[in-house]
């Protein structure tokens, strides 16, 4: 019996020994074709590297029905007109006298991004997990119907969702993008029709924020306003029609791209751009003078994380606030014999006086309205309204159970919007010192993060969760005049 064991152990070594040496010494690749360029039958053209972004490449009419005429009214891009967050009308705006009306919805990609409106058309930034694709959907205002979408490959990673920018329109027509990974793509917003596209990363060496690009493009007097924050270039700007770059900034402080956006501010009677970066803040000359020329930096207010854009105050004075712990600060801007200096004032943290950490506040009729952060002490989540010459004492506060997370905030009419991110929506009358309730409404049933800013026109509202972006008719009598 052990002999015959031994037999069956040493029969068994030899083989797997003869299994393996032959394994080793044999080719199977002797017997296979090698894959030539074209041999697949593949399209010339889509085999690309894995960075090799065509932008604006695919597109697809889904409908040709025209928008109704009687939808002229503009927010043409982050915070609407003049970025404000603002926007009034010479005829009073009246509510419908009970619920506002649920017009459409429709469902995105997880993210943030929010639309802009022209002319009876809602413009909104979105991503495709299925065909891994960035895409500018344009859609119309009165039915939800979408009229058309330009897109493009771009494979990515959910990160708190993927698209978290508002595209911009010029006053003839043409749309700019900025995608999460920094592609910037200009197309005419009737049509669809591409006009140019820039990759940031690689015309700038930019280095695109962590929680992808939060910059929303800038559309001034036909220039489009970017800032790269690259290795040479802090600021640019570019003919809207062709792409032309008109000038640049060199990026000398080694400033960095954050998730805050470009802002036209006019400090004195300079009108200028300015920008919270990684790494400080800066203004830029929008003076047909020195256009482009750096005005004054600071390294003082360097927060590592910044969402906010920066507002103004007072005639030299900036607000700036961040998330993670910042707080806020006041920058004091002056000349100085043909020379400006920029300087922070006061820097606190969150709980010690005005601050924010996603939203921009509102500044109205000399009140700087906000919603704490979460770390905003025992006022934290609450809407708070400051006055200018006093950012730590609130001179109104919302009540302790009506806190609204992240939630987005815009003035109509003497009215304030405040979504709560559960998508219930808040609209105060604005009086005086003291807001007074008027309408408590949820919008967004089952919502998850309702962070997106929100859009009007026409006597619509438009609000969004991570994935859905609703339609509500909140008036009968639309505005004839943005400011």
């Amino acid at each position: 019996m052990r002999k015959t064991q031994r037999i069956a152990i040493i029969v068994t070594a030899l083989v797997w020994t003869a299994v393996i040496v032959g394994w080793h010494l044999s080719t199977p690749s002797k017997h296979l074709q090698p894959s030539l360029p074209g041999a697949d039958m593949r399209p010339e053209g889509t085999l690309r590297k894995a960075d090799d972004v065509v932008v604006g490449e695919f597109f697809m009419r889904y409908s040709s029905e025209a928008p109704s005429n009687n939808l002229h009214s503009q927010w043409n891009g982050f915070r609407g007109p003049q970025r404000s967050a603002v926007i009034t009308g010479t005829t009073p705006i009246t509510l419908l006298p009970d619920s506002f009306r649920h017009v459409w919805t429709i469902s995105t990609g997880e993210g943030h991004a929010a639309p802009a409106v022209w002319n009876g058309r809602v413009y909104i930034l979105d991503y495709d997990e299925k065909l891994s694709s960035d895409a500018l959907r344009c859609i119309s205002l009165a039915d939800g119907t979408e009229l058309w979408r330009r897109w493009y490959r771009l494979p990515m990673k959910r990160n708190h969702g993927f698209s978290r920018t508002i595209p911009a329109i010029g006053s003839d027509g043409i749309i700019a993008s900025i995608g999460p990974e920094g592609h910037v793509m200009c197309c005419d917003a009737t049509s669809g029709d591409m006009l140019w596209s820039l990759d940031m990363k690689k015309r700038f060496e930019s280095e695109i924020p962590f929680w992808y690009s939060g910059q929303c493009p800038l559309v001034d007097n036909n220039q489009l306003i970017l800032a790269p924050a690259g290795k040479d270039t802090l600021i640019a700007a570019f003919d809207l029609h062709t792409g032309h770059i008109l000038w640049a900034t060199p990026n000398t402080p080694g400033f960095r791209m954050s998730h805050s956006s470009v802002m036209p501010i006019t400090l004195g009677s300079k009108p200028m751009y300015v920008y919270a970066a990684i790494g400080g803040v800066c203004g830029i000359s929008a003076d047909v003078s020195d256009r482009g020329k750096l005005l004054w930096q600071s390294t003082e207010w360097k927060p590592s994380v910044i969402a906010p854009s920066p507002i103004l105050i007072a005639p030299d004075k900036l607000f700036f606030g961040a998330g993670y712990g910042a707080g806020g600060a006041q920058l004091q801007v002056t000349p100085n014999s043909g020379t400006w200096t920029a300087k922070v004032i006061e820097q606190y943290k969150a709980e010690q006086g005005l601050s924010t950490e996603q939203q921009t506040p509102i500044f109205y009729n000399n009140k700087i309205i906000t919603i704490l952060p979460k770390n905003g002490g025992p006022m934290r989540e609450r809407i708070c309204i400051y006055s200018p010459t006093d950012l730590h004492k609130p001179m109104w506060t919302s009540s302790s159970d009506e806190r609204f997370g992240l939630g987005p905030y815009i003035i109509i009419d003497d009215k304030l919007f405040v979504l709560k991110e559960t998508g219930e929506l808040y609209v105060y009358k604005i009086d005086n010192n003291s807001p007074t309730l008027l309408h408590h409404q949820t919008v967004i049933h089952d919502a998850a993060d309702a962070w997106g800013p929100m859009a009007y026109a026409d006597g619509y509202l438009i609000v969004r969760d991570a994935t859905h972006i609703t339609c509500l008719q909140i008036t009968e009598i639309p505005p004839q005049k943005t400011l």
